[in-house]
Parts: C-alpha cells; sequence; structure tokens
C-alpha cells in the first residue's frame, strides 16, 4: 500500500508541477511540507527556490501557481500565505479514503519486498555465559526489524549466530577442570558455568599461564579432540536450555541457530580465498590483511598458532549465506562497540571482488545498556540476568492489577503482555544508538510514553467496542466525522505506511514505537472531545468506526515492536 497521505500529496507534486519549470516531480515532493497548525492546511509548497529561475517574488509566483491550479475534486482549499501555498484536502474524501484503507487486513503493508531476501543476526549470545540484560537489546531489535520487513513484503531469514567458539571455551575447560565439577555444572547449570568463568579470570591475574593453558584446550577443540569437544557440546546445550526459557518469555523465535562452531568447516575455503587474492601477509607469526590504507587496523584471519578466531568465522559466515539465500542485505545486530570489526569484515569481502559488499552487508549498532545507570560486565560478575529483569516486570505488574483490578481475568497472562511489553517498550522507543536505562518507575508509567500507555489505549477501545453491540464498518457518513480531534486522529493513523517504510530504510523501530504513542494521544484527545454512545445511531457509527481504527492500527504497530496488547487492563 501506497498509503493515503502519500497517495494525496503525490497528486499536489503532479498539480504543482503541471505549472512550474525547472523543478522535477522529486524535487517538488522534498520541499512540500507538512504544516505544524491545521489551519495551515495539510499540505504547504514553499515558492522560495523559484524565485531565482522564475525572476518574481515568492509570494507572486505562489498566486500565480494557485490561480494556474484552479479548483480540483480531492481539495476543499488553497491558499496562499506570503510564499506558501497551502492546501486542503477535502475532508469527506480524505475520511472515506482512510477509513476503507484503514478498515482493510493489509493496513500498512506494501509487496516492496516481494521476491527479496534479507538476513538478520541478533541476538547471539555467547555460550556458557548467562542471558544478560546486555543481551535484551540485540534481541528485541533485530525482532522488530525481522517483524517491520516481513510487513513490506521481504522474506526474513533470523539468524542466531551463538558465541560457541573461540579461546573462551578453552578458559572455561580449564577452570571446569582445575575447580568444577559435574555434579555442580549438572546442579547449577550456567550459573556454575559463569561462577567458574568469572574464576578463571580472578586466577588468571596471578597465574598469567593459565591463559597458555586456555589457548591450548581452544587448539585441541581446533584439531577435533575428543574430550575438548564432548566438554565444550555439554556446556552449549546447558546454555540453549536457558537461553531458549528467555526468548519464550519474549515471544522471540529463530529459523536458525548457526553458531560460529558452524563455520569452523568452512574457514579453510577463507583463507584460500584471501591467500588466492593476495591479501594474506604475515605479521608477528600471524596471518593478517592489511587495511591500513583504509584507515583501518588491520584484520587478524589466523593466530599465531594457527587457530581462527572470530572474523575468521564472520568472512565464512558471510559467504555462506550469500551462497544459501541469496540476500540482498544482510543486517548484523550488534553493540556500537562493534563497529570497527565489521567494518575491517565488510572490506575484506570487498576486497575479495564482491562489490555488493558495499550496500548489501549493514551493521546496525545500539547504545549501552544498564540499570538505574549501573553499567554491566560479565568478566567482574556484575551481572543482571535478562530473565530476571523480565519476571520482576511482571510481578510488579502483578502487584498493580491486584490493587488497581483484582478482578480482572487473566491476571496471569495480561501481567506477562504489559510486564514484558513494558521492557521492551522503553527499548524501542528512543533511538536504537541511545543508551538505555531501566527505571522502573518510568518504564512501567501507565501515563506518558511509555508500553503500559499504549497498551491501556488499545484496551480503552476494545472496552468501548465491547460496551456498544455494534459492528463497527467503514460504510458511515463520512460527513459526520469533520471535528478537529476527529481529523487529527485520521491523519495520524494515515502516516502508518510511511512509519513502516520510514523505519526499514532507517533501521530503526523507534519510528514505529512514537506513532505508537502519538496515535495513543491522539484517540485520547479525540475521546474526551467526542462522546461515543450517543442516541444518533448515525453519529455512534461514525465515531465507532475511528474507535475501531485506532484499536486495530495500535496492536499492529505494537505488534511490529514485538509486543501484545491485553484486550483488558
Amino acid at each position: 500500500m501506497v498509503g493515503l497521505v502519500n497517495n494525496m500529496k503525490n497528486k499536489i507534486v503532479d498539480l504543482i508541477a503541471a505549472h512550474v519549470d525547472g523543478l522535477s516531480k522529486e524535487d517538488i515532493a522534498a520541499l512540500i511540507e507538512i504544516p505544524p497548525k491545521p489551519e495551515l492546511g495539510d499540505f504547504a509548497f514553499p515558492c522560495f527556490r523559484l524565485a531565482k529561475t522564475m525572476r518574481k517574488a515568492p509570494q507572486m509566483i505562489a498566486a500565480d501557481i494557485k490561480e494556474a491550479i484552479g479548483d480540483v475534486d480531492f481539495l476543499e482549499e488553497i491558499q496562499v500565505q506570503g510564499a506558501y501555498i497551502n492546501f486542503f484536502i477535502n475532508k469527506q474524501i480524505f475520511v472515506k479514503s482512510m477509513l476503507n484503507e484503514a478498515f482493510a487486513d493489509n493496513f500498512g503493508s506494501s509487496t516492496v519486498g516481494n521476491g527479496q531476501t534479507i538476513c538478520i543476526d541478533y541476538s547471539s549470545p555467547n555460550v556458557a555465559k548467562n542471558f544478560h540484560v546486555g543481551h535484551l537489546r540485540t534481541t528485541i531489535i533485530g525482532n522488530s526489524l525481522y517483524k517491520i520487513y516481513s510487513k513490506l513484503g521481504y522474506d526474513v531469514v533470523r539468524i542466531n549466530h551463538l558465541g560457541d567458539w573461540g579461546t573462551q571455551f578453552g578458559k572455561l575447560i580449564v577452570a571446569y577442570k582445575n575447580w568444577g565439577s559435574e555434579e555442580a555444572v549438572k546442579k547449577d547449570g550456567i550459573a556454575e558455568l559463569m561462577r567458574l568463568y568469572v574464576k578463571f579470570h580472578d586466577e588468571a591475574n596471578n597465574n598469567p599461564k593459565l591463559n597458555d593453558e586456555a589457548r591450548a584446550w581452544f587448539a585441541k577443540m581446533e584439531k577435533g579432540d575428543e574430550e575438548a569437544l564432548s566438554i565444550w557440546q555439554w556446556f552449549k546445550d546447558i546454555s540453549l536450555i536457558e537461553y531458549k526459557r528467555t526468548y519464550d518469555l519474549l515471544g522471540v523465535d529463530f529459523d536458525f541457530y548457526l553458531g560460529e562452531s558452524f563455520y569452523r568447516d568452512k574457514t579453510d575455503n577463507v583463507v584460500k580465498m584471501l591467500t588466492d587474492a593476495n591479501l594474506l601477509t604475515e605479521s608477528e607469526g600471524a596471518k593478517i590483511v592489511d587495511l591500513e590504507k583504509y584507515g583501518m587496523a588491520p584484520c587478524l584471519i589466523l593466530k599465531n598458532d594457527g587457530s581462527t578466531i572470530y572474523a575468521t568465522r564472520d568472512l565464512a559466515a558471510i559467504f555462506y549465506r550469500k551462497a544459501t539465500h541469496n540476500f540482498v542485505k544482510c543486517l548484523y545486530v550488534t553493540g556500537q562497540e562493534q563497529k570497527l570489526h565489521f567494518a575491517q569484515v565488510f572490506k575484506v569481502v570487498e576486497l575479495c571482488g564482491n562489490e555488493w559488499a558495499k550496500d548489501q552487508l549493514v551493521h546496525i549498532p545500539y547504545g549501552l545498556v544498564s540499570l538505574e545507570g549501573a553499567k554491566l560486565s560479565t568478566r567482574s560478575g556484575n551481572i543482571i540476568y535478562a530473565e530476571d529483569i523480565l519476571l520482576e516486570a511482571i510481578d510488579k505488574i502483578k502487584t498493580i492489577i491486584e490493587e488497581k483490578n483484582p478482578d480482572l481475568p487473566d491476571k496471569d497472562e495480561t501481567a506477562k503482555k504489559i510486564g514484558v511489553g513494558a521492557v521492551l517498550f522503553n527499548d524501542l522507543y528512543n533511538q536504537r544508538i541511545k543508551d538505555v536505562s531501566f527505571k522502573w518507575e518510568k518504564l512501567l508509567n501507565f501515563d506518558g510514553e511509555t508500553g503500559p500507555y499504549v497498551q491501556y489505549t488499545h484496551a480503552r477501545c476494545s472496552s468501548i467496542l465491547r460496551k456498544i453491540d455494534c459492528t463497527p464498518s467503514s460504510e458511515v457518513d463520512y460527513s459526520l466525522i469533520s471535528d478537529e480531534e476527529s481529523m487529527a486522529l485520521l491523519k495520524e493513523i494515515s502516516r502508518f505506511p510511511k512509519v513502516i517504510a520510514d523505519a526499514a530504510d532507517k533501521y530503526e523501530p523507534s519510528i514505529v514505537a512514537r506513532f505508537a504513542v502519538d496515535v495513543a494521544q491522539s484517540f485520547n484527545k479525540f475521546y474526551n472531545a467526542n462522546r461515543i454512545n450517543v442516541e444518533d445511531e448515525a453519529v455512534k457509527n461514525a465515531r465507532l468506526s475511528l474507535v475501531y481504527i485506532t484499536k486495530k492500527t495500535i496492536k499492529d504497530a505494537m505488534a511490529l515492536l514485538g509486543i501484545e496488547c491485553p484486550e483488558q487492563m
């Protein structure tokens, strides 16, 4: 769907283009503005840029264009204010078109991505480390982008690139053999593995030889040592059970759990490819790709003991995904601290003769996450588990429900939707590059720009529709929807298709989250200004149609963020 706003805008572009020389339709479209106040129209075109070519004052140019356009059926009025031409859309045409569009099941959808594949690499926790709150950001953002691109018709491949290979497993094996036991790992699972990991770093500070032992155990893993791989697989299985419990809480799933280990038998081809392309050079016994001329540090491919590094496995993953899925884009949702790593890896792919790497490989960075301002660290053991955050949010919402609405049906399920939704919305409301702080007072607030506020507005719509025994329809008396609050609500809802397209173009779910708040706020203004259950059936039906499309649009927008909206709160 193009979207009604874009459709109307395109019509106005055509009108202006027919009477203006020297500007393309693309130029005109870029100049058209949405006025800040409704009394200034629905669209405005500034004529300053035309003054030089037409050799007239902008005010005169605006008046001439208005005169040339004349009367148009879809426009109620054209006004000239200074150098601006203000266009007022015919309200009844707008209301009719908007209701028909918003009632459709596929409102906001598009076919732009049909026949094209996008791979998204996200979540990707390190095996044998608990899924802490820092992993939430990549998981939440990646899941939202998956839903946004799917809405646009793309075939989206969700990949969980588990950190299940590397020297850290050598460290864990050393720690397990020195200070662990099979009984303790079976009893406490990932908590015991975390204890051992922290213990290793504490001990290695006093005994650096432990790091040599860790490297030796990882080298054994790379060479297929049976004991090393058996312990590694055991640790991995324990981790996946815990991760999936958190994913179930979040409502997140993946098409593939293909960790770094999946690519370990594919790295030889990468090394051969780089060798054949004369890109590999030796540095202190290691093999690197020199990227100095591109303003970057070298990309390490093989360590001096011959073992691979995560860059090698990332390269293998890119070539495997391109061959398997023939993606038009492969997106990597990771912290901004990995910006250099991906710049190096993507440049190496390009240097191998792959021009597509320039625009098809995209790193999508995000800011840090903290709880009330306390930065999180795995090695020091100062960690907050994602599952604990989600369960605490649910418990806090349960307490609120017990206080305010103890007779609410399905209290546990509703508390889960609101609690988890609050955490997700708190993350996605601000631009992803900004740092996120979990502040319970703000997070769970039912007023303001929060998830619970938007969900409550959805529940209010549901309540109105339940109480009034009437099936909403787009076939109403359109002349009855003309007051300022109703028109403002419709205009807000009409932005939905463009909001989705913009969120995809900018890899920015916050655009959808902010839209959901804007719709909720517009609805509450409409609701306060208009009684719904009035005696006049025609008026009631017209207003109910706005309640229905508000509920539907909020539900669809929140779904793009991975958030469910309860029917009652």
